[in-house]
C-alpha cells in the first residue's frame, strides 16, 4: 500500500480530452471557412477582371469570422448564462418544480402515515 489517494489523476490527454476534441474541431472548421473563402474570393476577382489581394481579404476573413463568433457565442451565453440567472432568481418554471417535488414528498409521507406538517 503506497498511502496514496484511492484514486489517480488521469492522464493530462485523457483529463483534457473535451478541450482537446472541442479545439481541433474548432481548428478544422476555421481552416475550411478560410479555404472556401479564399475559393470564392479569387473566384469572384477573376469573374470582375480584379487582382486577387490578401490584405483585403485577410480583413473579410477576419470580419466574417468575428460575426460568426459574436453571434454564436452571444446565443450560447444568452442560453448559459441567461438560463442560470433566471433559475437562481426564481423564475415561474423553477418555482412550478419545486411546489410538484414538494406536493410529491408530501404524498409520500401520508402514504407512510407522517403528517408532512409537523416536523
Amino acid at each position: 500500500m503506497d498511502g496514496g489517494p484511492p484514486f489517480r489523476k488521469p492522464r493530462w490527454s485523457k483529463a483534457y480530452a473535451f478541450g482537446l476534441v472541442t479545439g481541433a474541431m474548432f481548428l478544422f472548421a476555421w481552416a475550411g471557412q478560410f479555404v472556401f473563402q479564399l475559393m470564392a474570393e479569387t473566384s469572384q476577382a477573376e469573374q470582375h477582371g480584379q487582382s486577387f489581394s490578401w490584405g483585403d481579404f485577410l480583413a473579410q476573413f477576419l470580419a466574417s469570422t468575428f460575426e460568426n463568433w459574436q453571434s454564436e457565442f452571444l446565443q450560447l451565453v444568452w442560453q448559459a448564462a441567461g438560463l442560470a440567472i433566471f433559475y437562481y432568481w426564481g423564475s415561474s418554471q423553477s418555482r412550478e418544480s419545486d411546489e410538484r417535488i414538494e406536493a410529491k414528498l408530501d404524498a409520500l409521507l401520508r402514504d407512510r402515515n407522517i403528517d408532512p406538517a409537523r416536523p
